[in-house]
């Protein structure tokens, strides 16, 4: 599959596992990293796996074939992976990590400066500025008016990245 090219697929809601069975039917190369998850309701515990990354599955469609992943009204878009080399080397490692068996979960990446709301606690509502990326348990809160800013530490569960 030479002619082939690494898309990143955006489906609809909750169609990852449907639309990773089209591509199997199909025979294009996919990958959806699946984890494990427990619910535990008042009388009972359900066991299922989910996608690692909601909305996103991984697939290696040659040009020719595109339309074909369309056909099941799945997918909302699919965008081209410019770098393939460091997308594959990305991946690789998402698999070692799915299959290590590890606890893990999603996070936002935290980048310097990164505007984040606060969703919980007495701060809620307030905005400021990711200060460490190392250690994201802070944000500066700016006071414009004195030229200042405060730091403020708090846990990444109770902040939200903005767009």
């Amino acid at each position: 599959m030479s002619d082939s090219s690494w898309l990143v697929c955006h489906t609809r809601p909750r169609c990852e596992k449907k639309f990773a069975a089209l591509l199997t039917r199909e025979k294009f190369e996919h990958y959806l990293p699946l984890i494990a998850s427990v619910r535990r309701y008042a009388v009972q515990t359900k066991r299922f796996t989910k996608p690692l990354f909601p909305g996103y599955v991984f697939a290696q469609v040659p040009a020719e074939k595109k339309p074909r992943i369309y056909q099941q009204e799945l997918l909302a878009r699919a965008l081209l992976v410019e770098d393939e080399a460091k997308f594959l080397r990305q991946l690789d490692d998402v698999r070692a990590i799915v299959a290590s068996g590890f606890e893990l979960s999603l996070m936002p990446l935290m980048t310097k400066g990164r505007r984040v709301r606060i969703i919980a606690g007495p701060l809620r509502g307030l905005e400021g500025l990711i200060d460490n990326p190392a250690n994201p348990r802070g944000i500066v809160i700016s006071v414009d008016v004195l030229q200042q800013g405060l730091h403020v530490k708090l846990s990444v569960d109770n902040l939200r990245i903005l767009s």
